[in-house]
């Protein structure tokens, strides 16, 4: 399996290998082009002034022919080049290399070459010279005629190597070859750092994973470092990640060890009590009250799996959709949630006060579970309010809202237990010896229910009264 390392340093040098190459043969072959051009023109130049020579030799007497080719042989050593006269013939009579006698002259050239350069004023061609120089050649011929009577002369050839020629472009792509190995070094380098650099966040992540699956909940990736934006927003939502599944991990723990607590007690009472009545510790004439208790026992666990079941419903499901929506009298509801509290409120003596509004308060939502969260906030209050206290219902209506609240009195929540109210299992009494009917799941449920519905709950408990508010919509 390639590393981000490997992929990045293969692609980015094939990128470079190809740069380079393209670079070098694009600029060789300009620069050959510029270098044949170049020494092309300098042939042609050369060739005009020869055979300008030539024709003043022949019109002018007093030119000695001594004079003429010591001025050849110096055009010829300063230009560089290499020139041959021939007869209108075609017989060589001169050359450059040997002004005073050359074992050339006397070599006749083809006539069609001859001819050639006679009819197009010129001719410019590269290739070999036969039996006078084996190598590759610049060749530019001119033909020397009499200015005033057109008679033909002869004809002027101009020759340099090819090879002397390109002998810089030889040069250039030696020290390119240089440079080019010279930047891959340095490149690869600079590419090695700088990958590692890149990479070494996402090995940490890689390690931190491997970590957190291994059971180290508390591995995390630092953010700290000098990363690039994409690599530290990955970073940052890693550890996002990683808290929510340590919490969830936390909560998980917590919730068996809660279901595992509230059913070990009921169990035990509901064993302890049918074998004291089994072996005989409990008397007949008691067995009625214990099994009344075994029955209790038995209709809180019931209770208990009740709502385990509805949390997994509820959980299941992503909000409530508007088929399950309908629109009904939010005062009518309540009413009727209280009057099922009836005889719990008359056993305690407690003092119900509602202030509601004088006219119908409609609300679009699901019917059922609203009343299940009012029911469940009317029962959690007549639960924890003291014998002759307060319990209080209240609609009124604001900003598009219904606001609903039932509050009562009794122990005020501490602060810092508020935000837990709605957790589940929890309790304010850590020691659980009070309001056994209840395992913290009622309020849970509430929460659930209310914000399915894309709306707020909330807690407030001051001076000896604990007042919950949640909202519905409001409809005409």
């Amino acid at each position: 399996m390639k590393t981000t390392f490997s992929r990045t340093f293969t692609t980015a040098s094939l990128i470079l290998l190809a740069t380079l190459v393209l670079i070098g043969i694009s600029f060789e072959l300009l620069v050959k082009d510029y270098l044949t051009d170049h020494a092309v023109e300098d042939l042609q130049n050369d060739s005009k002034v020869v055979a300008r020579l030539v024709q003043s030799c022949f019109a002018d007497e007093t030119l000695s022919q001594r004079d003429f080719y010591i001025a050849l042989s110096a055009a010829s050593s300063v230009s560089g080049f290499d020139a041959v006269v021939c007869d209108a013939g075609g017989r060589l009579v001169l050359c450059s290399d040997a002004p005073m006698g050359c074992e050339h002259v006397g070599m006749t050239i083809q006539q069609d070459y001859l001819r050639r350069v006679f009819e197009n004023d010129g001719s410019t061609d590269t290739g070999t010279i036969d039996g006078l120089y084996p190598e590759i050649r610049y060749v530019v011929s001119r033909p020397i005629t009499d200015v005033v009577t057109g008679e033909r002369y002869g004809i002027v050839v101009v020759s340099a190597p090819v090879q002397d020629s390109l002998s810089m472009l030889n040069r250039i792509s030696e020290m390119f070859v240089f440079v080019s190995i010279l930047v891959v070094v340095i490149s690869v380098l600079i590419m090695t750092f700088f990958v590692r650099h890149q990479s070494a966040p996402l090995r940490d992540m890689a390690k931190a994973a491997s970590a957190f699956g291994h059971g180290d909940l508390t591995a995390r990736v630092r953010t700290d470092g000098d990363h690039s934006e994409e690599v530290e927003e990955l970073a940052i939502a890693f550890n996002n990640m990683a808290s929510c599944l340590q919490k969830s991990e936390y909560q998980r723990q917590e919730f068996v060890a809660n279901v595992s607590h509230e059913l070990k007690t009921p169990m035990t009472t509901i064993a302890g009590y049918v074998d004291g009545i089994l072996d005989g510790t409990i008397p007949p004439e008691k067995e009625r009250h214990y099994l009344t208790l075994v029955s209790d026992e038995t209709k809180r666990l019931s209770r208990l799996v009740r709502s385990m079941l509805d949390i997994s419903r509820l959980q299941s499901q992503e909000g409530i959709t508007d088929e399950q929506k309908t629109r009904f009298d939010m005062e009518e509801l309540a009413g009727q949630v209280l009057i099922s509290f009836e005889q719990k409120i008359n056993s305690k003596q407690l003092d119900v006060r509602v202030d509601m509004p004088d006219y119908p308060v409609f609300t679009h939502a699901n019917q059922d579970a609203v009343t299940q969260v009012v029911y469940n906030l009317v029962d959690n209050a007549v639960k924890f309010c003291p014998a002759g206290g307060a319990l209080e219902l209240t609609i009124r209506e604001g900003g598009g809202k219904v606001y609903v609240s039932v509050a009562n009195d009794g122990p005020t929540i501490p602060p810092d237990e508020l935000p837990l109210v709605f957790d589940r299992f929890h309790k304010i009494d850590k020691s659980r010896s009070k309001n056994r009917d209840s395992w913290g799941l009622g309020l849970y449920i509430v929460k659930t229910l209310v914000c399915s519905h894309g709306e707020n709950i909330s807690v407030t408990s001051r001076d000896g009264k604990t007042t919950f508010t949640f909202t519905m919509p409001l409809v005409n």
